[in-house]
């Protein structure tokens, strides 16, 4: 019997695949260390020259005073706010409610380091300036994720981020910036990473989304900060035997893709746009901030992924490989743009677009709703 074609395979099987870099295997790791000498030290424990090189380029790059490299973004992440909870002597900290350390960590950093988290702004947009006031006078840290990713990627505007900082400053509340795609901002806001970071205590960036690594994440912040995110480390058992080959690849693709970071931006406003033609999406935000953004629908999650497959089928362009189903009803999938876009012709884009909307609109006037 003939398997139905899923949509996962049907994206895979296309000639114009238009998310992200590529596919995650081991020609990452082959052109990454194609011109590595075979003399290479690696690290051991945290310690060695391929490690501490990278930790002073990165600090250098976010404008801190040192950095420290992490097998994981949860891991640092909730090291950091630790770290602040202790000082202040507080374990109340604020966040978004679709924070991360909220609903991907299965409840970490309370089980792990009894934090008190307090759920900051609603679920539909960035944390303001007025979500802060009011906070308890022993809150000990307020946690920002630029862009915010649940939410299609939005961002405050810069303004309002220079306020925020400024709030928390005057009151000794620490600001932590959850920068897992800060790089991809850097575009929209007109700034640099060390700009962006000097309104912020500590800082963590990823190394494998926008960068396209392994794995990893970078944690920066100042000398004495550091040195207590390294005891943590060692503590979460993330000091492992080694971690070169996360690092030479995270280096060799930041030197790749950090110039790229605003044609990425540029390519994801312009698709978004030729997904506004359709009366069946809706973009979220409607002009993309950063390098991602989300699409919204109400059809039926099995109408949408037939007209992908058939646009894929007919015009060789894969747009999207999955699509959740949304807990306030309707249907949406996440669009995050690197490498792979620009290798789309434009014809093609046009086909696969127009070919999209004709059947969706088609599916829309069936829709019994």
């Amino acid at each position: 019997m003939e398997k139905t074609l899923t949509l996962f395979t049907a994206y895979n099987q296309s000639n114009y695949p238009l998310i992200g870099h590529g596919k995650r295997n081991a020609q990452v790791l082959k052109e990454a260390f194609a011109n590595i000498d075979d003399s290479l030290d690696g690290d051991t424990y945290g310690s060695g020259k391929v490690i501490e090189q990278f930790q002073d380029r990165m600090a250098k790059l976010l404008g801190k005073e040192a950095a420290v490299f992490f097998p994981s973004g949860t891991m640092a992440q909730q090291i950091a706010l630790r770290i602040w909870s202790d000082e202040k002597g507080s374990r109340k900290i604020g966040y978004h409610p679709l924070s991360h350390l909220e609903i991907h960590e299965e409840d970490g950093p309370k089980e792990l380091h009894h934090l008190e988290p307090l759920l900051l702004a609603d679920e539909n947009r960035p944390v303001l300036l007025r979500d802060l006031h009011g906070l308890p006078e022993d809150i000990s840290a307020v946690l920002l994720e630029l862009p915010q990713r649940e939410i299609g990627g939005q961002l405050p505007e810069y303004e309002e981020l220079e306020a925020m900082s400024a709030y928390c400053r005057e009151r000794g509340i620490k600001l932590h910036l959850d920068g897992a795609r800060l790089l991809e901002v850097l575009p929209y806001y007109g700034k640099s990473a060390a700009e962006v970071c000097a309104l912020f205590d500590s800082v963590y960036i990823s190394v494998y989304k926008g960068i396209g690594g392994i794995a990893g994440a970078v944690l920066a912040g100042d000398k004495s900060f550091i040195k207590q995110s390294k005891i943590w480390k060692r503590r979460h058992g993330g000091d492992l035997i080694s971690l070169y080959p996360y690092i030479v690849v995270a280096d060799y693709y930041l030197k790749q893709r950090l110039p790229r970071m605003e044609r990425y931006y540029r390519d994801a406003v312009e698709l978004a746009g030729l997904y506004r033609t359709s009366d069946a999406l809706r973009v979220r935000p409607e002009v993309p901030v950063s390098n991602m953004f989300h699409v919204h629908s109400d059809l039926k999650k099995e109408q949408l992924e037939a007209a992908f497959i058939q646009v894929s089928q007919e015009t060789g362009v894969g747009l999207v490989s999955t699509i959740r189903e949304h807990k306030a009803g309707g249907v949406y999938f996440e669009v995050s743009i690197g490498d792979r876009y620009a290798d789309a012709p434009k014809a093609k884009l046009e086909e696969a677009f127009r070919l999209l909307n004709e059947w969706l609109k088609g599916e829309a006037s069936e829709d019994p709703k």
